[in-house]
């Protein structure tokens, strides 16, 4: 029987449908769970195949109780843990990470890490550690988070992680010597963006090239597509924000800078990808991969840049995380 194919209308619900008995009795962290939230569409998705345990983690204990009410409501037989992570700070992160690893017993493995957490295209501002917010947020928080909890992650007999990162990368390859954008002087909030993305692409590069083989791990980044919730809210989407996007991409030639609508995707579209990455037992041919609309990127009729896919670039990426975050990971 041919496997099922899947595009941009497969809905996160099909995937849960097919998926079913792998999801059961799997553990599943994620991060950046909330109401509204494509973390907290994933996890309502997957509730309803009973895996073992929903672990929700994000900086606001008030709306990880909140999605963990709603969860429960679909769900109520779905065992579900939270964890407060602010992941635009160093500390906090360890802090989390410490009780994962340390306290938290009942737990032995996690199958699945994702890494949804992010922010998008703010104004200027440097995290608690003096990084620019977005890749704080996205990248070293993640980076260090992921990396503190792998004991744990590998001793699943199946690990895999998943960051969603954007075709946002677009706009921008790391900026290894201005990733703060001289203090804000050059800043452009869609090319922060941009390399905020980027990272998220090479870490997962980076994690299959180095426990791939070693220790079984998957590890994929994705685009959910373009979704309307909570981490654009911020933004005007009808003016001044979206025309800064797409005067960016004319300014680097990317054919989105000539777009004149968005093709927005509804929440059970948008977090198909998510599941699709998580538990699709098919990539397993392709660790490392980005994938888009439930499938492994086509960079012929996808927007996939160069820049994301250079092992060069990963491991000097990994390098210069390990040097910011003041930790090494020699896997």
């Amino acid at each position: 029987m041919p496997a099922p194919v899947y595009d941009t209308n497969t809905t996160a619900s099909e995937l849960v449908n097919d998926y079913k008995s792998i999801i059961q009795d799997k553990t599943i962290l994620i991060t950046g769970a909330s109401p509204g939230s494509l973390g907290g569409y994933y996890a309502q998705n997957i509730a309803k195949a009973n895996p073992a345990c929903i672990i929700l983690a994000g900086r606001n204990t008030t709306k990880l109780e909140q999605c963990t009410k709603e969860i429960q409501a679909a769900s109520p037989k779905v065992k579900i843990r939270t964890l407060k992570l602010d992941l635009s700070s160093l500390q906090s992160t360890r802090e989390a990470a410490a009780e994962v690893v340390d306290n938290w017993d009942d737990i032995p493995a996690i199958d699945v890490l994702v890494n949804n957490a992010g922010i998008m295209a703010p104004e200027y501002r440097v995290s608690v550690d003096g990084f620019e917010s977005q890749f704080a947020t996205n990248h070293l928080g993640p980076f260090l988070f992921t990396n503190l909890i792998m004991k744990k992650i590998l001793k699943s007999t199946s690990p895999r992680i998943v960051t969603v990162a954007s075709d946002g990368h677009r706009l921008s390859p790391l900026r290894f010597d201005d990733y703060n954008f001289d203090g804000g002087n050059t800043y452009d909030k869609w090319v922060a963006y941009g390399q905020s993305k980027t990272a998220n692409m090479l870490m997962a590069l980076s994690l299959a090239n180095k426990l791939g083989i070693k220790h079984g791990l998957l590890a994929f980044s994705l685009h959910p597509g373009v979704i309307l919730t909570n981490l654009g809210s911020h933004l005007d989407w009808d003016d001044v924000d979206v025309k800064g996007l797409w005067s960016t991409d004319r300014r680097l030639g990317n054919a989105e800078g000539w777009k004149t609508s968005f093709d927005f995707k509804t929440p059970e579209r948008g977090v198909a990808t998510h599941v699709y990455a998580s538990f699709d037992p098919l990539l397993k041919a392709n660790n490392g991969a980005y994938l888009i609309d439930s499938h492994i990127a086509d960079p012929l009729q996808d927007t996939l840049k160069p820049w994301t896919t250079s092992e060069f670039e990963a491991e000097r990426l990994w390098r210069l995380s390990e040097k910011l975050v003041g930790e090494e990971f020699p896997y």
